[in-house]
């Protein structure tokens, strides 16, 4: 009886196991992302078709569109239950809904005036998620040949080599980054420029590469120390979530709570007492919620 009941539950265990094979989804994917990069490589010194979004400096491509469709389009083919959460789609009028099923997080080009204008700190990023769980985190510069992937459990890489967060502890040796954003909103302005005169006479230095993926990801590189910003969506930060915390880093609600994917808010540091620090520091902002 309790051989048999033995064997039920390694049955069940070794099922549940691979009722998701994430082996299968991270290479596929990678590899997808790894294509699309090419295009940006193309077409990053070319001129653009640019249309305007939510404000006069919120840009579109044909290049965005293009590669989220790619994405898209080629997941779905060998893994038809999959769904999506895409910046353009959205952007677009499609409803966005976030279940327990496995859902791609994808932000096509992140960075997309960088793009426009040819400055090299673009990236896809692109995150899967089930049961509203990160598993996979991929943030992927093709210009600048810089891959950030994490797994959850398995740690984060720089180029598939082992990263970490800095050991910075003190906001006196830290170097903070955040980013202006597109909302041309008054109050938003000024949360913004006070923080920035509150911060930089208390830091070593601040930076702005005008991707928030990517501001994400050198701190899980540990490039930066931290990073925060307000107005931002749920494809900026997705796959950077996972990729500090599997490098050991934090992440929260620039308020001190808990991260919220939906709340358009966040904080990382590469430890708890930097990001106290900091959060201390900052006056808050509310923008409305992805969900």
């Amino acid at each position: 009886m309790h051989t048999g009941f033995s064997l039920l539950f390694l049955l069940l265990l070794s099922t549940t196991s691979l009722a998701h094979d994430f082996d299968d989804y991270f290479e596929t994917v990678l590899n997808i992302t790894k294509e699309a990069g090419e295009i940006i490589k193309q077409k990053i010194w070319e001129v653009k078709n640019v249309k305007t979004k939510h404000s006069v400096v919120d840009f579109v491509t044909e290049t965005d569109k293009e590669i989220e469709e790619k994405m898209k389009s080629e997941i779905s083919s060998k893994f038809a239950d999959h769904k999506f959460i895409g910046e353009e789609a959205t952007d677009s009028g499609q409803k966005m809904e976030f279940t327990d099923a496995p859902t791609w997080i994808i932000d096509p080009i992140d960075g997309t005036m960088n793009f426009v204008h040819g400055y090299p700190y673009v990236c896809i990023s692109v995150a899967l998620f089930v049961n509203k769980e990160t598993q996979i985190g991929i943030i992927y510069n093709p210009v600048l040949d810089q891959l950030f992937t994490a797994r959850k459990g398995q740690g984060a890489f720089y180029n598939n080599k082992p990263m970490t967060v800095s050991a910075i502890k003190e906001l006196s040796e830290a170097v903070v980054s955040t980013e202006i954003g597109l909302s041309r909103e008054e109050e938003k302005l000024r949360v913004v420029t006070e923080n920035l005169k509150t911060i930089i006479p208390l830091v070593q230095g601040v930076r702005s590469v005008g991707a928030s993926a990517m501001d994400m990801a050198l701190v899980a590189l540990g490039g930066t120390d931290a990073f925060y910003e307000f107005g931002l969506h749920a494809w900026d930060m997705a796959a950077g979530d996972l990729l500090i915390r599997e490098a050991g880093g934090v992440i929260m609600d620039p308020s001190g709570g808990p991260f919220d994917l939906m709340s358009r808010r966040v904080l990382c540091a590469a430890t708890n007492e930097l990001a106290d620090q900091l959060r201390a520091k900052l006056q808050q902002y509310y923008p409305l919620r992805d969900l």
